[in-house]
């Protein structure tokens, strides 16, 4: 497969601040809501290492200072350490959003590198209704491993995610905050993939500021405003250079109807959010977006 060459690209105010890079649709588990169907039948996709390598370096070389590796399970995927291991080499900050049911010691390794944080989900605090939302007995592996995430002294921040609107995730973050967890958030459910339960995706189930100094990278290569807006591609890194993607009609076009959508601005979250993504607010999260 061809790689395409970076593009030059000169930092300038309306630079992206933050990539998702979602390496692939295999997980371990196979959670209801899943925003893109990822499980244990799901593939890594098209794109390969050095396709990744290559969008690593066009995105260093644009002065985007943040990435999350994602997935799916992005444990799973073969070459994530060697692709962590290229982005801390060019400077970029890093994200590991892992499910942490099974975490190897070369991963406890990585993990504790220098500007390398982690993140996981969390679904509630009694075992039964976490295993329930996974399909799978993992409420004991996840819990294990964020405390050891924070015995090992790795920055982790755990988003609650609750299935109904009328659930508030307090008491599952409080059992986060007595096991020390500092960074806790709550989220809701978004419509899309598994939980959409069937209904087609659409913009109103987005935050409406997605795309705004952020994008999403697929499986198989294409580029999306944010992982839950994966189905208003704009573009494919396998076809054309990051840089003329992020900055081209198709972000401009899908960015203008999720703002008409939602009836927000086009500017950031704020000049002082210093979050890796954004703060959505469908339907009123104090979380930054996954599954």
């Amino acid at each position: 497969m061809t790689v395409i060459a970076e593009a030059p690209a000169v930092k300038t105010a309306g630079t992206p601040r933050f990539l998702w890079l979602d390496l692939t649709r295999q997980c371990q588990l196979n959670c209801g809501h899943c925003h893109n169907n990822s499980g244990p039948d799901g593939t890594h996709g098209t794109m390969t290492a050095e396709d990744w390598r290559s969008v690593l370096g066009q995105a260093a070389a644009f002065g985007i200072p943040g990435v999350q590796f994602t997935g799916g399970e992005v444990t799973l995927h073969p070459n994530a350490p060697d692709l962590i291991g290229y982005a801390r080499q060019l400077g970029l900050k890093v994200e590991v959003y892992s499910n942490l049911v099974h975490v190897t010691e070369a991963w406890w390794e990585l993990l504790q590198c220098d500007g390398v944080t982690l993140a996981t989900s969390y679904y509630s605090d009694r075992a039964e209704e976490h295993n329930a939302v996974t399909a799978r007995p993992s409420h004991a592996r996840t819990r294990v491993n964020i405390v050891k995430a924070m015995e090992y002294g790795i920055p982790i921040r755990v988003s609650v995610i609750v299935a109904d609107a009328s659930q508030t995730g307090e008491e599952t973050r409080r059992e986060l905050e007595a096991l020390g967890v500092s960074d806790v958030r709550v989220d809701h459910v978004r419509p899309f993939g598994r939980g959409a339960n069937g209904q087609e995706p659409h913009t109103g189930g987005l935050c409406g500021r997605c795309g705004t100094g952020r994008a999403s990278i697929g499986p198989d290569g294409s580029v999306s405003p944010c992982v839950f807006s994966t189905w208003l591609g704009v573009g494919n890194v396998q076809d054309a250079p990051l840089a003329a993607i992020l900055g081209g009609p198709e972000m401009a076009r899908a960015n203008a109807a999720i703002r008409a959508e939602r009836g927000v601005s086009a500017k950031p979250c704020g000049p002082d959010d210093n979050d890796d993504e954004c703060s959505p607010g469908f339907p009123g999260s104090e979380c930054t977006p996954r599954n």
